[in-house]
């Protein structure tokens, strides 16, 4: 009923959100998950004074209480044992709330730092679906993104709970191992709408993380020097599907956090981005960003043989072109010793001539789609104009073969 914005109107003027927000305060799932729902419904489209609930009926701290409930009995669960549907219900209902009330009321986002804690509780010890994207997990992900994840301001916590003392990379990794396998499980256009927010989150603990922590982070997520085996991408690695997401044409959101990902994780450095992922995956960010190619790329050029400058994307300076010792292909970022050398047969005289052959009249037939007696003409009038151009110097085969008496009219 509350779905339709009048009715949840209704519900505001009756003055019922003062009396759900009090309900908020019990220790009881069944009106926590119904008073958060309501609750969390008129934040949508209604004049509900969300200031009145927060300073009158400590609309925050009963929220914090329910969480650090959730968290005692997740703790206490593990993620092997069995929770209540009802009490991941209630959950689900509360995460959604916070996150709209620090949306729409970011002013209000620090008296809700001290969730911190406990939502990175529940995400330690709840058991991750298959596939993982769904609610609850979504939800605490969603949960964390207005949050003072810093501590900067409200300073309540002595330690980061983002980076615990007994394992400083305990919280990343888990976020990594959930983004690791939704990759595999959800196809780009599902991943755009359910990882995007994942993606964001681990740019943003990134930021400030340690230096320890930031490097089991690159670790993770950049490709590794036993992928550079072969072209950057083709391995079945999160930073393989990282890169082919980078460049997803379906997923536009999704590649734009996962590039400017990839690119925080290179230190916000275009040479390092380039030598991390290879020129093919960075150049349409660096473009579409305006950030200056790497300057030893913009020195890979030679001088054809008419004076101007052509590309040779052969050599983009050491620290692009070598990593750990060992050459690599600046473009596809595969190890140069393990390339395949080229073991194309050389094309006969002859099978070039057909060859040709083949492309002029597939080109005439494109561009005048003449007809058969009239291919000869064409050609012989199109051959000389384009060689008049200086881009082919070439003689249209079906011409010389009639010239030399090789060409025979079968009636």
């Amino acid at each position: 009923m509350l779905l339709e914005p009048s009715t949840r109107q209704i519900f505001v003027d009756l003055g019922y959100a003062p009396k759900a927000a009090e309900r908020l305060k019990n220790d009881n799932r069944e009106d926590e998950f119904l008073a958060s729902r309501l609750l969390f419904l008129t934040t949508y489209e209604t004049n509900l004074d969300f200031e009145d609930l927060f300073e009158t009926h400590q609309l925050a701290e009963s929220i914090n209480t329910n969480l650090s409930r959730h968290a005692k009995i997740f703790s206490k669960a593990g993620p092997k044992s069995p929770v209540p549907l009802f009490t991941i219900l209630a959950l689900s209902e509360t995460l959604k709330l916070l996150f709209n009330l620090t949306q729409f009321y970011p002013h209000h986002a620090l008296v809700f730092t001290k969730s911190l804690l406990y939502i990175l509780k529940i995400l330690a010890n709840i058991k991750v679906p298959t596939p993982p994207l769904q609610p609850p997990i979504t939800y605490l992900i969603n949960s964390l993104l207005n949050l003072d994840l810093e501590d900067k301001k409200a300073r309540h916590f002595m330690q980061n709970p983002l980076f615990p003392k007994f394992d400083p990379n305990n919280n990343a990794d888990r976020l990594i191992k959930i983004l690791n396998s939704a990759v595999r499980q959800y196809k780009a256009e599902e991943l755009e709408r359910l990882a995007t927010p994942l993606a964001s989150l681990i740019r943003k603990i990134y930021d400030f993380a340690p230096e320890t922590v930031k490097h089991h982070i690159r670790f993770l997520l950049l490709p590794s020097d036993e992928e550079r085996a072969q072209p950057l991408g083709k391995s079945d690695t999160l930073s393989a599907h990282l890169l082919h997401l980078s460049t997803s044409p379906v997923a536009p959101s999704l590649r734009e956090t996962v590039s400017n990902l990839l690119f925080e994780l290179s230190d916000r450095d275009a040479t390092s981005f380039v030598r991390n992922v290879g020129y093919g995956f960075a150049s349409g960010f660096l473009l579409t960003h305006d950030l200056p190619v790497p300057e030893n790329a913009l020195e890979a050029w030679s001088t054809g043989a008419n004076g101007d400058k052509e590309p040779l994307l052969e050599d983009l300076g050491e620290k692009i072109t070598n990593i750990n010792g060992v050459e690599i292909n600046p473009v596809t970022g595969q190890r140069r010793d393990r390339e395949p050398s080229n073991t194309e047969v050389e094309m006969t005289e002859e099978e070039k001539e057909i060859e040709a052959e083949r492309l002029f009249i597939l080109f005439e037939r494109r561009v005048a789609r003449p007809l058969y007696s009239k291919i000869t003409f064409t050609i012989m009038l199109t051959t000389p104009r384009l060689r008049a151009t200086g881009v082919v110097n070439v003689e249209n085969p079906v011409t010389r073969a009639m010239q030399e008496g090789r060409f025979e009219e079968i009636e």
